[in-house]
């Protein structure tokens, strides 16, 4: 890498467990050596999970954007439903994304933020993930959720399992596609996709529905032509044990709890959360605000360092392959 790297960090829900995870990750030295880190929070919050934690943000490497959202002297109440916390942790993020957009930092990682306090404030709230869609003006965002050990994209995931059903050809070649990218700069090589069937047995020959043949193995075709190396559709019920032992890198799974359920039993504190189909990278705690234990100083940092450890992954690989492209075309030229 020609610089360092630069990751923004909105601290989540002033009353959650954010602050104090994003405290203690970078209090660990192996963790905040990684990359110029952007703190996007009220420095009132920041102190008051300093003291909980035993952390002082004024000693950590690390730059603070103040969100000028709580007055300096504000009193922090941990683990208490608040609009005015609401709106802080909105805005946390919606600065993360204009320094993403800009061009001033190269990834945002999300501490959680609570869904039902940004409603209070009168805002329509559905999460994170489609709040930075309309920030960014990108239509069609995914999940991937990921860990060592295992990663998986859905084609659908906060939408009735009856509407989910109703599949896309379309939509799933973008979603193979999405993800493959995705792991070209995580891994710095072509993975190996795996694509979940819908129905049992992925259909088993048109016994348990059509859409397997139908509708997913067109789609894993065009995949191919493209240049990806995918198959399926694969059986659910085997593809991600199959993926466990070493076989594939990517499960493509078909909608929200056929893909959530194994990687949450596989891993459920190491898994990030990523949103592709975005113009940015942005990484997530795969959990909530934990109200709680929040102010306790019972929060595990190990979620956070994490999405912190795949941003700076996701975005050197992202500048890496676009400097080899660039390489590439000028030799080209050259010739």
């Amino acid at each position: 890498m020609s610089r360092v790297i630069r990751i923004a960090i909105s601290i989540g829900d002033p009353a959650g467990v954010g602050p104090e995870i994003v405290l203690k990750a970078l209090h660990d030295e192996a963790v905040a050596s990684l990359a110029h880190w952007i703190l996007i929070a009220d420095s009132a919050v920041l102190n008051a999970a300093g003291r909980l934690c035993g952390v002082n943000p004024a000693t950590l490497p690390c730059t603070l954007v103040e969100a000028g959202t709580l007055l300096p002297d504000h009193e922090v109440t941990f683990g208490q439903l608040r609009a005015e916390y609401g709106l802080a942790a909105i805005a946390y993020v919606r600065r993360a994304v204009a320094l993403c957009m800009s061009g001033e930092a190269d990834a945002m990682v999300t501490a959680p933020l609570n869904k039902e306090a940004v409603t209070l404030s009168g805002r329509a709230f559905t999460g994170h993930t489609e709040y930075i869609a309309e920030l960014t003006g990108a239509p069609e965002p995914r999940m991937l959720l990921y860990s060592e050990k295992l990663a998986t994209i859905h084609v659908s995931t906060h939408i009735p399992l009856a509407e989910a059903c109703r599949l896309d050809r379309a939509r799933i070649v973008e979603t193979i596609q999405m993800g493959n990218n995705a792991l070209l700069w995580m891994r710095r090589r072509a993975p190996r996709v795996a694509v979940c069937g819908l129905n049992p047995h992925a259909g088993e020959h048109g016994l348990f529905g059509a859409e397997d043949a139908a509708i997913i193995a067109p789609a894993i075709e065009e995949a191919r032509a493209m240049g990806i190396e995918c198959s399926g559709p694969h059986s659910p019920d085997t593809v991600f044990v199959r993926a466990l032992r070493g076989e594939f890198d990517l499960v493509v799974a078909m909608y929200h709890d056929q893909g959530h359920i194994p990687m949450k039993l596989i891993d459920f504190t190491g898994g990030v959360n990523v949103s592709l189909g975005l113009p940015i990278i942005r990484t997530s705690v795969d959990h909530g605000t934990a109200f709680d234990i929040a102010g306790r100083n019972q929060a595990d940092a190990t979620n956070m360092k994490a999405a912190m450890r795949l941003a700076v992954s996701m975005a050197e690989g992202k500048l890496a392959l676009a400097g080899a492209a660039n390489d590439s075309a000028k030799s080209g030229g050259a010739r």
